[in-house]
C-alpha cells in the first residue's frame, strides 16, 4: 500500500479541480497516506515545486474554480530527458505514486510516466468532454451552463432588434458543448466539428426561421468547426440583407472556464478524486477514473490516449427538428 502520493492539475483549468484535490488529499490521509501537492502541473513536477497538503489546506476551496495548484504546459515534459527529471524530482521527494487531473493531454502525460515504471492514476476532467471513459468530464457542466446563460441573454437583446447572433462557445475539435448548449438554449442551428456544412446552409436555416416569424436566431459555433465564426461573420457581411436579420457574433472564450462549480461537478469531483486516491493507495496503476452509466469505472490508458469521444447523431438530430 502507497504511504506517500502526490498531486498536480494539468491542461486547461476545469471549474470542480479543486474539488476533486480536496477529496484527494482528504481521503489519502484518512487512508494513511501523506499526501503533496504539485505546483503548476507538470512544469513544476520537473522543478520539484511541491507541497505537502493536510486537510485545511484545502479547506474552503470546494466551491472555488479553477485550481489552487496552478496550470502550466510543459514543452520540456514532452521530451525523454524532462521526464526522468520529474521522476528524479518525485523519488527525491519519496512520493511512491501520482495522481493527475486533466484532459487528454494531461493523462498523456501520465501514461508516459507509468510507461516508465511510476505508478500513476487520471481523473478525467476536461470543459471539452472529449475524453474517453467517462460520460461526462469534470468541469463540462459548469461550462455547458455558462454558456446557457449566454445564450438566454442574448436571446433577449437579439429579440428586441430583431438580430441574429453567431455564439462560439469552447471545445476545441469536439462539439458536445455546442450541440448541448444548442439544445438547451433553442438555438436555431449548430455548426460543429464532426457534422459537414457550410456557410449557406447555416444562412439557409436563418431564412426559413426569419420567414416562419421568429424575432431572432441564435448559431452556436463551435471553435474547431468549419465554417469558423470568422468565415460565417465574413460571407453574412456581404450578404446578410437576405437573411432578414443582423448579424451579430459573440465568442464567449475563456469565460466559459471561470466561475464557481455547479453542484454536479463538485459532487462528480469529489468522487471521482476520491476513487482514484483509493485505487492508487492500493496499487491499481495505468487507468483513468470517470463514471459511466452513474458508475465509478477504469479504462486503461492505451484505451484512452489518442482517441477522442464523438457526438451521438441522434442528440444532433433532435436539435435540428427541435429548431422550428
Amino acid at each position: 500500500m502507497l504511504k506517500r502520493i502526490a498531486v498536480l492539475t494539468s491542461g486547461g483549468d476545469a471549474p470542480g479541480m479543486n474539488a476533486a484535490i480536496r477529496a484527494i488529499v482528504r481521503v489519502g490521509l484518512s487512508n494513511g497516506a501523506e499526501v503533496f501537492g504539485v505546483r503548476d502541473g507538470y512544469a513544476g513536477l520537473i522543478e520539484g515545486s511541491f507541497r505537502s497538503m493536510g486537510d485545511r489546506d484545502v479547506g474552503g476551496i470546494l466551491q472555488q474554480g479553477g485550481t489552487i495548484l496552478g496550470s502550466a504546459r510543459s514543452v520540456e515534459f514532452r521530451t525523454i530527458e524532462g521526464r526522468q527529471r520529474a521522476l528524479e524530482q518525485l523519488a527525491k521527494q519519496g512520493i511512491e505514486g501520482l495522481v493527475v487531473i486533466g484532459g487528454n493531454g494531461s493523462q498523456t502525460g501520465a501514461h508516459a510516466l507509468n510507461q516508465m515504471g511510476f505508478p500513476t492514476i487520471g481523473v478525467a476532467s476536461t470543459i471539452d468532454n472529449d475524453l474517453i471513459g467517462s460520460d461526462i468530464t469534470i468541469g463540462v457542466d459548469t461550462a455547458l451552463n455558462i454558456a446557457l446563460e449566454a445564450i438566454d441573454r442574448l436571446k433577449v437583446t437579439a429579440s428586441s432588434h430583431h438580430r441574429a447572433f453567431l455564439i462560439e462557445v469552447m471545445g476545441r475539435d469536439c462539439g458536445y458543448l455546442a450541440l448541448m448548449a444548442a439544445l438547451a438554449g433553442g438555438a436555431e442551428a449548430v455548426v460543429l466539428p464532426e457534422i459537414k456544412t457550410t456557410v449557406e446552409a447555416v444562412k439557409d436555416q436563418l431564412v426559413e426561421n426569419f420567414a416562419r416569424g421568429k424575432s431572432n436566431g441564435i448559431v452556436v459555433v463551435a471553435e474547431g468547426a468549419t465554417p469558423t465564426l470568422e468565415e460565417l461573420m465574413a460571407y453574412f457581411k456581404t450578404d446578410s440583407p437576405t437573411v432578414g436579420y443582423e448579424i451579430r457574433a459573440t465568442t464567449l472564450g475563456h469565460v466559459q472556464r471561470g466561475g464557481a462549480p455547479t453542484a454536479f461537478d463538485r459532487i462528480l469531483a469529489t468522487t471521482l478524486g476520491a476513487g482514484a486516491v483509493e485505487k492508487l493507495i492500493k496499487g491499481e496503476r495505468g487507468v483513468v477514473v470517470g463514471r459511466i452509466e452513474n458508475k465509478l469505472i477504469t479504462t486503461p490508458y492505451e484505451q484512452v490516449i489518442g482517441r477522442t469521444k464523438g457526438i451521438k447523431p441522434e442528440i444532433y438530430a433532435l436539435a435540428k427538428q427541435l429548431a422550428r
